[in-house]
């Protein structure tokens, strides 16, 4: 082992129980460690804040949808034919949307009353596996079957096998609107996990919401599935030139700003938690600085048996690397241990402070996703490493600054 290693390695730790340096060093430790978790920590949370919205907006939300700027969508099988001959586009199915208002007597809801085909649902977003109670095949054309969103069931106290009165405009013959009245029947409970989704949605047959709406054989519009979500919306662009007459609107043009603030926010608490790591490398400084002082009788003496300035500088940059390293290797481990038990901390929190940290009808979600990415872990114990290098440079460049004859000559 070079002396200089073996030297600084020891400087790093020392048994002396009346040594301040050691202690100072302990802390620089630490505040490198619990800044790096942080780090880890917060990048992960966003990180699966970044996946949950996307995977669960996809869910709720087709890819593109084409409907017709003038009103409802008539010669749709023609205008889904062109669709999936667009390369990109893997399936289509046309829905019908209508705003009515739901009751059970004493409660009442307005509603996003949905149509779907529940066999080309399957192939365009899938509810089915997000159905806590009943079937999507039990919406059966002219059955007046509906399922509802989850919150939406809750807010009306709905339960399957409960009979509902749906209420709906239609045109009343002196004009003007009249309400008219449904009966139906509850048969299921989905559960997206968006509250602006499980909170407004109820899911009906295509032809009995067709008949809700007096459209006949005409819909509100198509709902395409893609290959590559990613790729919405350049296929958006390539669709609009098939179908000028038509309205084509990729998902990203509702919720693409929901995403870039996810990123915006990623990076901005990346560089405000990196400059807390750098605040905790600062303190590698002042350890070294510190130590300096503290050995400068050991400093003069190594010079004095022919260690040269480089060599004094290289003892004293590994020490400060030692504390660096040490400190992000912790606040590695630390981190990565907080964030995936994340799931377990939080709700034991706000079981014990008797708060809720996510309400989802502000976050739209109400549990804290996690995901760890490998890249972030790296950049992250990367960044620190260098931190801690730099933080070296100034107090070993000092050490070797020393002059032995002055400092022995007090001894």
């Amino acid at each position: 082992m070079p002396y200089e290693l073996f030297v600084g390695l020891r400087y790093t730790w020392t048994r002396r129980r009346d040594n301040f340096v050691s202690t100072i060093s302990i802390i620089s430790m630490a505040g490198i460690a619990l800044s790096i978790a942080a780090l880890i920590v917060v990048l992960s949370v966003v990180n699966g804040f970044e996946r949950e919205f996307r995977e669960r907006l996809l869910t709720a939300t087709a890819h593109v949808q084409v409907s017709d700027p003038g009103g409802p969508l008539g010669g749709w099988r023609e205008v889904a034919r062109i669709c999936l001959a667009t390369d990109g586009v893997t399936a289509v199915e046309p829905y019908v949307d209508a705003q009515v208002m739901l009751s059970t007597g004493a409660l009442a809801r307005g509603a996003l009353l949905r149509g779907i085909d529940p066999q080309l649902d399957r192939k365009v977003v899938d509810l089915a596996a997000h159905l806590r109670q009943g079937q999507l095949d039990d919406l059966q054309a002219g059955s007046w079957h509906v399922i509802l969103g989850r919150d939406l069931a809750a807010a009306l106290g709905a339960r399957v096998g409960d009979r509902l009165e749906l209420v709906s405009p239609a045109p009343a013959a002196a004009g003007g609107l009249a309400p008219r009245l449904h009966e139906i029947e509850v048969v299921g409970i989905v559960h997206i996990g968006l509250y602006q989704y499980d909170s407004v949605v109820a899911l009906m047959h295509l032809a009995d919401v067709a008949a809700v709406q007096s459209y006949g054989d005409k819909v509100s519009g198509l709902r395409l599935r893609l290959a590559d979500p990613m790729q919405a919306t350049i296929l958006a662009r390539q669709l609009h030139a098939r179908l000028p007459e038509q309205q084509v609107s990729p998902w990203t043009r509702g919720q693409g700003n929901l995403f870039q603030a996810v990123r915006t926010s990623k990076t901005l608490l990346a560089v405000i938690l990196s400059l807390i790591v750098g605040v905790a490398a600062f303190n590698i400084v002042a350890t070294l600085v510190m130590a300096v002082v503290d050995k400068e009788p050991d400093i003069a003496i190594l010079r004095t048996l022919g260690a040269t300035r480089s060599a004094v500088q290289r003892i004293f940059m590994v020490q400060g690397f030692a504390i660096g390293l040490i400190g992000t290797v912790l606040g590695v481990m630390l981190g990565l241990v907080l964030a995936a038990n994340v799931g377990v901390i939080i709700p034991a929190i706000e079981h014990v402070l008797g708060i809720q940290f996510l309400s989802a009808q502000v976050y739209q979600i109400d549990e804290l996703p996690v995901e760890i990415r490998a890249a972030d872990v790296i950049a992250t114990a990367a960044c620190s490493l260098a931190m801690g290098l730099l933080a070296t440079l100034y107090p070993s460049w000092r050490a070797a600054q020393v002059a032995p004859a002055a400092v022995l000559r007090d001894e």
